[in-house]
């Protein structure tokens, strides 16, 4: 019976070959879409793990390295860099490297080394003293333009750092959590919830773009196999007919997908998604996803034949009948609503682990959409009734009585764009909400400066006291002021005197260095020190005067140092060399930065979700569109021989054309419609369980993009219509 599938499906006549074109064109569409999806989810992951080694924290080992982890800073781009010094000859080697770097010597990523050798050295290359040994492999390389350091000292003189730790085992991945500070990357915990999310949201369209090209011209193959049944064809028989045709089309579309992944792989490894490019072996086509995907969605395309043909009983005599459709009952909204419910228990209940947390919202998502597809032959039959009892004219009276009687098929065609619609609104409604968070946070911190450098002590770790400004930075050009805050004594608790929304200033500076530096507040008259912001900056709209503190000007250079602010003129060369000046006489694992900088790098990965979360929409939206071609012109299939009477019993083709339309709009409305409420509805729930931030609303932006959606849906519909000429001549009135 496989022989003779084979060979209905391959030599079937112009009819067979033009099917199984489209179903292959349609499955390699949404295979391409779907590989590259899951190798770039898998992508993501294995670049998030090049920062591992250098987060690295295990002490275990045999002549352990003296490490320290640095984020020092070019031009608002971040570098990374490991200060290390050998205690024995089995002290650990880190990945790229040939050998460990010796005291006076470093080694450098290929895209630093570039910029040291162009950049003016007292801009970047006087950070790395001594020579540069060679470059760093691709393996301990994030992204190929990655700026990264490694640099060699002597135990003696790296062992009296504040913050240095011994490293015994190099880490090979990312760290769930960094309690000390990362270089970069992000906590797996959080990348799994969102990748989890993601790989739900591409896979399912594709299920939906699966089960709707198999039922391409089902009508005449239910035909065909009653036609089987009558010569002596068991039910088995017929289903392994009816699986092969399924699986040639399929098998040759996913092959095609594989081919159009390969081909594009360097393009999309070129986007930057995570905020930086990746190398494009991270998307690698991994035998386990490459067997999944080239057994899995061949059988899955079986198993959709198979189901289409539940509906068909054929009797030992050869005739076909169709199983009486039962109408859809409102019963079919309750996966819906339990969805919803599912993500609005988690409000104030969020599970404290990952795995908790992947199971609570991606379930509650999983619901959510089989509740979608559920209750939409039950949404387009109300639908339906509507329009009947309002419908003027020939077209929407026949339209909406077929969809009342046949909901299910009515559905069908646009069940895809439907999840599509979901998907598109969930994630824009949470990168939007996020987005409007941060700007939020932004008006609350007050103006970026790009001009102004802060070299910040951590607590808990030892800070110098006396005077810590280099020499060399007091008289450098293009620095302007420079002031000191200082940590307050234990008998000096901070004042309780908020200044708007930033709390309490926990920081003390001199009056004399206040009054010289281009703040907007001011000390009270008579003070000799004053409560300070680190940064020596108010709110914004605050022009006010600093609490007077209790301590003698006298006694602040024997407090420890809280952080340098150095003013600029605001110029890369000024601000790099001030950084270079500063990052010598303290090396810390954080460099001086301005806030421009530090909310740039947070800013590039925000931006990466932000094309990762619109690459996931417009793949969903792709794929719906493919789904919904095929599914209107496999409808157009099924009624060709109704649609051919109607033709010869004098309706004009533009009537048919409006039935056709109608039968597309209506479902495709109805169920939009609640699929955006349900979007919104979910995305609120999951930004209040999860990050306790409520929905802002979707700009119009959003809108639009919903309204283009729906009118690109209803382009491809209209291509279909014109098939309408070509399928319904008198010939196909008659029985076959």
């Amino acid at each position: 019976m496989i022989r003779f599938g084979l060979r209905l499906t391959l030599a079937g006549g112009r009819e067979a070959l033009v099917r199984l074109a489209v179903i292959a064109v349609a499955m390699a569409l949404g295979v391409g879409m779907l590989v590259a999806a899951l190798a770039g989810l898998g992508g993501v992951a294995s670049q998030n793990d090049r920062y591992g080694w250098a987060n690295s924290t295990i002490e275990a080992g045999a002549d352990p390295l003296w490490w320290q982890l640095r984020i020092d800073g070019f031009d608002a781009r971040t570098v990374g860099r490991v200060d290390l010094a050998a205690t024995g000859p089995q002290s650990p080697v880190p990945p790229g490297l040939p050998r460990l770097p010796g005291p006076g010597e470093y080694f450098a990523s290929p895209a630093l080394a570039e910029l040291i050798a162009t950049i003016p050295p007292a801009e970047l290359a006087d950070r790395y003293p001594g020579r540069f040994a060679g470059a760093i492999g691709d393996e301990a390389l994030p992204s190929p333009d990655s700026l990264v350091a490694v640099v060699g000292y002597s135990p003696a003189e790296l062992s009296q750092r504040p913050g240095v730790r011994r490293v015994g085992t190099i880490a090979t991945v990312a760290p769930a959590d960094c309690p000390g500070g990362c270089w970069a990357g992000i906590p797996t915990s959080g990348l799994q919830l969102v990748l989890g999310v993601v790989a739900a949201a591409l896979i399912f369209p594709l299920v939906i773009l699966v089960g709707t090209t198999t039922r391409l011209a089902a009508t005449r193959r239910e035909q065909r196999f009653a036609a089987m049944r009558l010569v002596g064809a068991t039910p088995g028989q017929v289903g392994v007919v009816a699986a092969v045709e399924a699986m040639v089309s399929a098998i040759a579309g996913t092959a095609a997908g594989l081919v159009l992944f390969l081909v594009f792989r360097d393009a999309l490894a070129a986007l930057p998604f995570t905020g930086a490019p990746m190398f494009p072996a991270d998307l690698a086509l991994s035998p386990p996803l490459a067997l999944g995907v080239a057994f899995g969605v061949p059988l899955l395309a079986a198993v959709a034949a198979l189901v289409a043909l539940r509906r068909v009983r054929v009797s030992p005599l050869g005739i076909a009948r169709r199983a009486a459709a039962r109408p859809p009952r409102a019963w079919r909204v309750v996966p819906l609503v339990a969805g919803l419910a599912e993500l609005s228990y988690f409000v104030g209940r969020r599970p404290s682990t990952t795995d908790g947390q992947i199971v609570a919202y991606l379930s509650g998502i999983l619901i959510v959409m089989i509740g979608l597809v559920v209750a939409g032959p039950w949404l387009t039959m109300a639908a339906a009734r509507i329009v009947a009892r309002r419908a003027n004219g020939t077209a929407g009276l026949i339209a909406a009585r077929r969809l009342a009687g046949h909901p299910q098929a009515g559905f069908r065609s646009v069940s895809g764009l439907v999840i599509a619609l979901f998907v598109m609104t969930v994630a824009v409604g949470v990168m939007g909400s996020l987005n409007a968070d941060k700007a939020k946070e932004m008006a609350a911190i007050g103006s970026v400066e790009s001009s102004v450098l802060h070299t910040i002590f951590r607590d808990g770790l030892p800070a110098p006291t006396g005077d810590p400004v280099p020499a060399a930075l007091k008289s450098q050009s293009g620095v302007r002021e420079i002031a000191v805050t200082r940590r307050p004594p234990a008998d000096q608790p901070p004042p309780r005197q908020p200044l708007g929304e930033w709390g309490w200033p926990t920081a003390l500076a001199s009056c004399a260095d206040l009054a010289v530096m281009a703040t907007n507040g001011r000390c009270a008259p008579g003070a000799t020190t004053a409560w300070v912001y680190n940064g020596l900056r108010g709110p914004d709209g605050w022009n006010g005067v600093w609490p007077t503190a209790g301590v003698p000007a006298d006694r602040l250079p024997s407090l420890a140092v809280d952080s340098i602010v150095t003013y600029t003129d605001g110029s890369r060369a000024a601000i790099e060399r001030a950084r270079t000046t500063l990052a010598l006489a303290h090396p810390m694992m954080y460099s001086p930065y301005t806030d421009a900088e530090w909310n740039a790098e947070s800013t590039r990965t925000f931006d990466g979700w932000q094309r990762l979360a619109d690459v996931v929409v417009l793949a969903g939206l792709a794929i719906a569109g493919c789904s919904l071609a095929v599914g209107v012109a496999a409808g157009l299939s099924e009624r060709k021989r109704p649609f051919s009477m109607l033709r010869l019993a004098g309706v004009p083709l533009r009537t048919l054309r409006r039935v056709v339309a109608w039968e597309s709009v209506t479902p495709l409305l109805a169920a939009s419609a609640v699929a955006l409420g349900a979007g919104l509805l979910a995305a609120h729930l999951f930004l209040r369980a999860q990050l306790e931030i409520s929905l802002h609303p979707p700009a119009l932006s959003f809108y639009a993009t919903v309204l283009g959606g729906i009118a690109a849906s209803l382009a491809v519909i209209s291509l279909t219509l014109p098939l309408l000429r070509q399928i319904t001549g008198p010939e196909a009135a008659r029985n076959d």
